[in-house]
This record gives C-alpha cells, structure tokens and sequence, in this order.
C-alpha cells in the first residue's frame, strides 16, 4: 500500500514525486517507457526557468535523481487500470497490482498521425515522428515537417542544420508557435514555406520518395521531392484505459481545472493529459507540484 501512485515518469509526474515525498509521503511512480516523457527528445531547452541552455536527456535524468535520491520508488510498467475502491484506489499494470490512497495520472501524450494513406507502412522508411531521433538519417537531403505549433518549428530549425533543404507544410496562413522561431526560420536560407497546404498523399516503393500537398485555397496539387517527412501535428492525450474512471472532453484529455483535481475523489491528473491552454515543460512541472500539494491535502484530510 502506498500513499500515491503516480502514472507516468515525465516532468509533470516526476515533479509530482517531488513534492509528494517532501510532504513524506510514500510513492509510486509507474512509466511504461522510459522516465522523462517527450521532453528527452528537445537537444536544446532554451524556455525554462534559471537553465537558459539544457539538453532534455540532462534535464530529465537530473529530474529522475531528484525524484529518486529524496525516496520516490520509479518501476517501468505499463499501467493498464485504474480501480476506485472507495478510500483507496488499486493501479493494476502489466507486471503487479499496487493500491493507494491517491492516484496521480499523469500518462502524457502520444504523437497526431496524419491519416494518411500507407503513413504506417512508411514509417520508419522515410516518415518520422521525432526530428532529434531520426534527423541525421537525412544530412545533406531534402525533407519536409509538417504542423504549426513550437515542435514543427523547433523540428524545422534543427533540420535545417542538417538537411539540404526543408519544406515546412502547415495547414494555415499563420503559426501557433513562438514568433521568435519563425524568424529564426524566415533567415535559413534553405527553408521553404509551404502554407495553407495539407498533405494528401506519400509516395514511394518501399520507401518515402516524395510527398503530394494540396493548396486549400486553390485546390492545386504539387510534389515534393523529399526523403523524410517529420509528422508534428499535435499530441493525443494517453489515458484511453482511464476514460470509464474520470471526465474527458471531446480531444480526451482529462478534464480538470488548475487544481488538477478531477471529480472521482482521490484521481488527480498533471501535464499535457488534461485540459489546459499551454503545454510547456514550465506548466508541466507547474501541474506536478499543484497535483501533488492537492493529493497530499486530499489525504491528510
């Protein structure tokens, strides 16, 4: 029996193991991964707080220290339900079953596909979804990225370090990412904008050769003649095994408000899993340390 198990070993659930084990209370953090979440993916945290430069690996392996070196238990399992039992609440994961007096969601999200045809079947064979992983597969090639948001820009500016030449498809006139990274962008020389335009099609054998990109303002259709297109269209909330437990909206994310309490007592939810306007490594940890602080009140009565 512990006091809190927290799902998920990111920034919002290592933060939660933090303060969770300050409070002395005994926890449980589960990943079915590897700690660190999304972030270990960034080479270069420049928006955090007091660490202007940080790669993401560093930062969560120094997250992972913290958390462990005050006392939080961390096991590599998959969680796959939750169980409320009143006062105490049963985390039953591919390995073990654990009760708790609280539990702490905080599973994260997974990679938007495109839906587009045979972008299975060409994953792993030209399409990608993490730029840092897979970028150098591609030095001195054309490639593409796709989305609008800070991850398709980041991935963009990253890519051009390498690649010959980066086409960057969003579906809009306009970015929802930093306007300092657009910038940074409209200088490379080797960037090209391809706005208002969707991805209707992959083409290639075997492997990625190219993709088809409509214009939604004329309809027009054009090649592009990549070898990689990165896919970074947004994230989708992982708490499919939770959704008989606690409220989602629409997008599934968990609702809940600033609190980070949801309305099965003693379920609390952190990070990019629940409804919120920003998700940033900074509202991450933000939401670790609130669901943390509330779990904690929440068993102390």
């Amino acid at each position: 029996m512990y006091d809190i198990v927290i799902v998920g070993a990111g920034p919002a659930g290592l933060t939660a193991a933090i303060y969770a084990r300050r409070a002395a209370k005994s926890v449980l953090v589960l990943e079915a991964k590897a700690w660190g979440g999304q972030i270990i993916n960034t080479p270069d945290i420049e928006n955090y707080p007091a660490a202007a430069h940080i790669s993401g690996a560093d930062f969560a392996n120094a997250l992972y220290a913290q958390a462990v070196g005050l006392g939080a238990e961390v096991r590599l399992e998959k969680v796959v339900a939750v169980e409320d039992l009143g006062k105490r609440k049963k985390v039953r994961s591919t390995a073990a079953e654990y009760e708790a007096g609280a539990v702490i969601l905080a599973t994260g999200s997974e990679n938007r596909k495109l839906g587009v045809d045979r972008e299975a079947e060409l994953t792993g064979k030209g399409v990608s979804y993490c730029a840092t992983c897979d970028g150098n597969f591609f030095r001195r090639r054309d490639v593409a990225v796709v989305g609008g948001g800070n991850t398709a820009l980041e991935d963009a500016l990253y890519l051009a370090e390498l690649a010959n030449k980066v086409y960057l498809i969003h579906r809009r006139d306009s970015f929802r990412g930093e306007e300092a990274a657009v910038a940074a962008l409209r200088e490379k020389e080797n960037v090209e904008f391809v706005l208002n335009s969707t991805v209707t099609a992959l083409l290639g054998d075997k492997r990625l050769s190219g993709v088809e990109v409509m214009d939604k303002l004329t309809g027009e259709k054009r090649v592009l003649e990549v070898k990689g297109l990165f896919v970074a269209v947004g994230r989708v909330p992982e708490n499919e095994c939770f959704r008989a437990l606690i409220e989602v909206d629409e997008s599934g994310c968990a609702v809940a408000g600033e609190d980070c309490r949801t309305k099965l007592p003693g379920v609390f939810v952190a990070g990019d899993v629940r409804t919120k306007e920003l998700r940033q490594l900074v509202t991450a940890a933000s939401d670790g340390a609130v669901a943390a602080t509330a779990a904690v009140q929440y068993l102390n009565g």
